[in-house]
């Protein structure tokens, strides 16, 4: 396809590594992390902060980012010394919270509101406190036990459903089974693996320090922790189902995990002017919405869209990546986008999430 000087490219990236429930990260609140990320892509660019016309940034754990208080980007970019006056965003959108924050820029590159932007994403999801309902604000001071309430419980929307149980359901129901998500999600872990041996994340995770008490030295976090390479399909076979789920259970669904990423957008005109090398052009942006019990097949129902408005089929595609929120939800999607073609679904596999997913390097959400 033609370069055009208000192609909007991607220019660098950086993330931290993503720990898992227990590990070391598990205090450090998810707006810390953000600084961090904000901090290292200036390094590794080169891009000055008060070039940056925005920060968008996705978060889905609003009671973690609550300990804070709000504006979880705002605080981020000013400790980490951008301008007062660099604009900032932040939504949820769930898992889709952080592409969401690219489509942001996208529109904002694309109507030439700014030059620069900067789309990011974190959570901790070992930090979210427990809950107390407001009524014990409501009434005051009584005799009775205190109910907490743990926003991790079932993980669903209150009133429709959980996402594993729905997830599990809907795979089914495209002829995807139990065992061809336990292979996935060995498979996962095992390109994982394949990765992290050739240094592929070398280049995309740098090393985040977190401070121990006392005179401890500090904890390097550079490695991903939940990632098990070597997993063997017997052993999740005896996994149980969780939350009802007919097929989903802790062995092909990611963990409970910490971390955030970034990525530098600008338009081919900028980093031309700033002698950035584009690694990626961003040719279109499409999201869709369904009823939430078919969680499994939106990334596909995207998929189409984007292909549709670019004007390109699933053959032209190379790569593919689908979140892995379940191993459910990328075989879902594939099934969906090969129309009923064994083969090119058995090829749309071979060329999905090709270093692993999120199972294996972890979920925060």
């Amino acid at each position: 396809m033609t370069k055009n000087a208000n192609d909007v490219v991607v220019v660098n990236y950086a993330r931290t590594a993503f720990d898992k429930i227990g590990g070391p990260a598990a205090s450090v609140h998810s707006t810390v992390l953000l600084e961090a990320v904000l901090r290292e892509l200036i390094k590794k660019s080169g891009v000055k902060p008060e070039q940056v016309g925005i920060i968008n940034h996705g978060g889905a754990l609003f009671s973690e980012i609550a300990l804070l208080t709000d504006i979880p980007a705002r605080q981020a970019l000013i400790h980490a010394g951008f301008p007062v006056t660099t604009l900032s965003n932040q939504f949820d959108r769930a898992c889709c919270a952080s592409t969401t924050a690219i489509q942001m820029c996208w529109n904002d590159l694309k109507l030439e509101e700014v030059e620069v932007a900067f789309a990011t994403g974190a959570d901790n999801m070992q930090n979210i406190p427990l809950l107390l309902d407001a009524k014990y604000r409501h009434e005051g001071s009584k005799i009775e036990n205190i109910k907490f309430m743990d926003a991790l419980m079932e993980l669903g929307y209150p009133g429709f459903g959980i996402v594993a149980k729905d997830a599990g359901e809907v795979a089914v129901e495209h002829g995807i089974t139990r065992e061809m998500q336990d292979e996935f999600a060995v498979a996962s872990h095992d390109k994982w693996g394949k990765a992290y041996d050739r240094g592929y994340f070398d280049g995309e995770i740098f090393p985040f320090e977190i401070a121990q008490a006392g005179n401890k030295p500090p904890i390097i976090l550079d490695k991903d922790q939940q990632p098990r390479p070597g997993t063997k399909l017997e052993a999740l076979a005896k996994l149980p189902t969780v939350y009802g789920s007919p097929t989903c259970t802790a062995g092909n669904c990611p963990g409970i995990n910490t971390g955030a990423s970034g990525i530098i957008l600008m338009t081919r005109k900028k980093a031309e002017e700033l002698g950035l090398t584009p690694l990626a052009k961003i040719h279109y942006v499409a999201s869709v919405a369904e009823n939430h019990r078919y969680i499994a097949t939106v990334p596909g129902l995207a998929i189409k869209k984007a292909m549709n408005r670019v004007g390109i089929t699933i053959k032209d595609i190379d790569i593919i990546e689908i979140n892995e929120a379940f191993a459910a939800v990328p075989l879902t999607s594939t099934k969906i986008l090969s129309e009923g073609d064994d083969g090119l679904f058995s090829h749309l596999k071979s060329i999905t999430n090709v270093n692993g997913g999120s199972i294996a390097i972890g979920h925060p959400i």
